[in-house]
């Protein structure tokens, strides 16, 4: 058993250095990336998952999901921002139209659902 939580404890770390990833770079989710460590860390240490979900700026993203199943104003208008970043910069550099209309379906589709979320509470603590 200690294997399984030393593989989880793991992957919960390799998730939050691909999030603090994306709070730096462009382009690079972050919120999934933290949903993906609070999973791995509650099963495999309470410490760490204590510590993600205290956290002043991953916490609230988390615990929203967690609780309510959804996501906040900002995060939306971001994530919606950033995808459309993404394909503005694809058009510019000249991708390949099947490609375009491969990255317009997914983008349609990963918005729709982003947008389909409920907000919940906007500054819980």
């Amino acid at each position: 058993m200690w294997v399984k939580r030393l593989i989880w404890r793991a992957l919960g770390l390799v998730f939050v250095a691909l999030a603090i990833a994306g709070a730096i770079l462009p382009l690079v989710p972050t919120t999934p990336f933290l949903l993906l460590a609070a999973f791995f860390f509650a099963r495999s240490s309470p410490r760490l998952h204590g510590w993600l979900m205290a956290h002043r700026q991953f916490g609230p993203l988390i615990r929203n999901w967690r609780d309510h199943g959804s996501i906040d104003r900002r995060s939306k208008y971001f994530a919606l921002a950033a995808m459309l970043a993404a394909l503005l910069t694809s058009l510019v550099m000249g991708v390949r139209p099947v490609l375009i209309a491969i990255q317009i379906l997914v983008l349609a589709g990963v918005g729709w659902f982003i947008l389909s979320r409920p907000e919940g509470p906007q500054n819980e603590t």
